[in-house]
């Protein structure tokens, strides 16, 4: 497992002739290069991973528009081929093929997952704030004085990660929702998402403020 995440993470040293920027031997078939996989050869591995994962990474951003995550969806494809080369039938099949199936169907799950947080978000608090406002906007009219700041902070703190991270760039850094986005690399609705999630915290935090 730890060799197969290393050669995901970085190319093997000295002259291999699969190196960094060298074309794949094409020579050598899918078929030989699994068989060698079934047997744990790390450096057919590396040669399958080198001649496909252009073209997974490819077609995962495609359907996730999120350059990040195409990465982690690739590289969990590849860890999978690792950990089961076996699972792979060529009755069914060309080893391309499998493996780009594997990037479709995680792909599209990852997409349907973030969908539905989405949703549940839009569900769970309706009443805080209209996905259609931009809340970078009304935050700073609401919250303006020094002390303020230092309990929004800490209320920040208590945030999971990727809900922090926008409402830091909405309410200390002035970004709009589109503008986060942007920066981020993500797709609008998700920021707005973690903007609603966050928001329901941070109105808990707040309602002392205006008590």
């Amino acid at each position: 497992m730890t060799g197969a995440t290393q050669v995901l993470q970085r190319p093997a040293a000295g002259p291999d002739p699969t190196g960094p920027g060298m074309p794949d031997p094409p020579q050598i078939h899918d078929a030989d290069l699994m068989a060698a996989i079934r047997g744990g050869d790390e450096d057919a591995f590396r040669r399958l991973f080198r001649r496909y994962a252009p073209t997974a990474q490819s077609l995962a951003h495609r359907i996730l528009r999120q350059p990040f995550l195409a990465e982690e969806i690739v590289q969990e494809v590849f860890l999978a081929v690792w950990r089961d080369p076996f699972a792979h039938d060529p009755n069914r099949g060309s080893v391309k093929s499998w493996v780009m199936g594997m990037v479709h169907h995680r792909s599209v799950d990852a997409v349907r997952r973030e969908e539905a947080q989405r949703r549940r978000a839009r569900e769970a608090i309706p009443d805080i704030v209209d996905v259609s406002d931009d809340p970078g906007v009304t935050v700073p009219e609401e919250i303006g004085l020094p002390e303020e700041r230092t309990i929004v902070r800490s209320a920040l703190a208590e945030l999971p990660a990727e809900q922090r991270r926008v409402l830091e760039l909405m309410y200390f850094g002035g970004r709009s929702q589109s503008q986060i986005a942007e920066d981020l690399s993500l797709p609008l609705g998700t920021v707005k998402s973690r903007t609603l999630l966050g928001m329901r915290r941070m109105r808990t935090a707040l309602v002392g403020i205006e008590r």
